[in-house]
């Protein structure tokens, strides 16, 4: 082999050499590239599945907004009057000692309004226990509390339709440590039925 084809070959070795560096470089690049893209996406789904996380968890952890008003069956109940006592109830009668308790008594007043078209009948609906958030149930005290009712009791009177709700008044002892509380509402006629309205009691 002549000087000038030995100049030649090597001329191509080392060209190639370099055309074969270059291109170990840009896939080094590419593959450099595509691992950035690739921890981005990752970190990015990561960040909006969390926030995602947090903001159902933000939604699920906010109380319910408290009900004051509810239809059962052709009747809707709403809240009129809710307010805590003390220990003592002081008696209207004069032959008659004040009513005393080691906790609360509560008075609340729920209107019953008709929905349909008919009357709806006597006795056919009720105001029924208090509910606290821990489930322990506290039943009226109105048949203790004769002289303190008003006249005539309208609970479960005739319900005509569409006129204004009609105050059903009832009181309950108690216990001081019970929150969240809620009164029972029903309808006792045909199917019967029920539901819970909140008090403004703490």
């Amino acid at each position: 082999m002549n000087k000038k084809h030995f100049k030649k070959f090597n001329l191509i070795n080392k060209s190639s050499g370099q055309v074969s560096k270059i291109l170990i470089i840009i896939a080094v690049v590419f593959f450099l590239v595509i691992a950035i893209v690739y921890a981005g996406v990752v970190v990015f789904s990561k960040k909006t599945k969390n926030s995602k996380s947090k903001e159902s968890t933000t939604e699920t952890t906010q109380p319910p907004k408290p009900v004051y008003e509810t239809t059962v069956g052709n009747i809707r109940f709403v809240l009129q009057f809710s307010q805590s006592l003390g220990s003592i109830l002081e008696s209207k009668s004069s032959y008659e000692e004040d009513f005393k308790t080691t906790e609360r008594f509560i008075k609340v007043v729920v209107g019953a309004q008709n929905k349909d078209k008919s009357n709806i009948s006597l006795g056919s609906w009720d105001i029924g226990d208090i509910v606290d958030s821990e489930g322990r149930s506290f039943v009226s005290i109105n048949d203790k509390l004769y002289n303190l009712l008003p006249k005539p009791d309208l609970c479960g009177t005739l319900l005509k339709p569409e006129f204004e709700p009609v105050p059903c008044v009832k009181y309950y002892e108690v216990s001081k440590a019970s929150k969240g509380l809620k009164v029972m509402v029903k309808v006792t006629e045909g199917k019967k039925q029920q539901s819970l309205i909140d008090l403004k009691v703490q």
